[in-house]
């Protein structure tokens, strides 16, 4: 059966940002549309219900949408919007889709010939890119590099990128690719690390590889997901 919304927004999918650390990292319009739909597809309810609550936004019908469901959730939230309810997807921190689940369902609606409307909002990627200091005339995002299979050719690849380069790593292992960045680069190319972007302890260091790790094996119990930002002058 149908649905005749009761809000004055459209039955159709929303791609809504999320702050990445400080909760003020969110726009208007992406409150207002959370405030809005019939279904919020989160990755974790729970966190999604603090964010809401923080907002004064009553609780809404959510639903888990994470990398392990998503291809079951797809179908069933495409038949959602096609019985009228709206749908707002989000992940847990940023914007969906990128290096977060959210392409199948946006796939899926495209193939569908349902409305997608992505919302500008949070993402780690540009304030690491700008408060780099680097050069910025064109950059590349490479996402997460493979843990074991594809690394080396992910590596490779980088060696000739002409662009500013932009990898995301965790915190366990950006020592590794610290030292594989030295090997790849000759340790010439300076590299910005953001971490704990937008929280209290948002930190940038900069340096060539060798320099970094050096930092790094110095701090304790690091955390946060970093940002890795290579210079494209070397």
């Amino acid at each position: 059966m149908s649905k005749e919304s009761k809000n004055a927004i459209e039955a159709a999918l929303y791609i809504v940002p999320t702050p990445i650390g400080n909760l003020e990292d969110i726009t208007l319009r992406s409150l207002r549309i959370l405030k809005e739909v019939d279904i919020i597809a989160c990755e974790d309810t729970r966190r999604m219900g603090q964010l809401l609550k923080h907002y004064g936004i009553q609780t809404k019908r959510l639903e888990s949408y994470y990398e392990q469901n998503e291809l079951i959730k797809s179908e069933f939230l495409i038949e959602q919007i096609r019985h009228g309810f709206s749908v707002a997807l989000t992940s847990d921190a940023g914007t969906p889709g990128l290096s977060d689940p959210g392409f199948r369902i946006i796939s899926k609606a495209r193939e569908n010939n349902i409305k997608i409307i992505p919302l500008p909002g949070a993402t780690s990627i540009i304030p690491a890119l700008v408060g780099s200091g680097f050069s910025i005339n064109k950059f590349k995002f490479v996402g997460f590099p493979p843990h074991k299979k594809g690394r080396q050719t992910f590596l490779s690849n980088l060696i000739n990128e002409t662009s500013v380069i932009v990898i995301l790593e965790s915190p366990n292992r950006i020592i590794k690719l610290l030292n594989e960045l030295s090997n790849i680069f000759e340790n010439k190319r300076k590299i910005c690390l953001a971490r704990e972007l937008t929280k209290i302890y948002e930190e940038f260091i900069i340096g060539f590889p060798d320099e970094l790790i050096l930092k790094l094996s110095k701090k304790e119990n690091l955390k946060g997901e970093f940002v890795v930002v290579i210079d494209n002058e070397g």
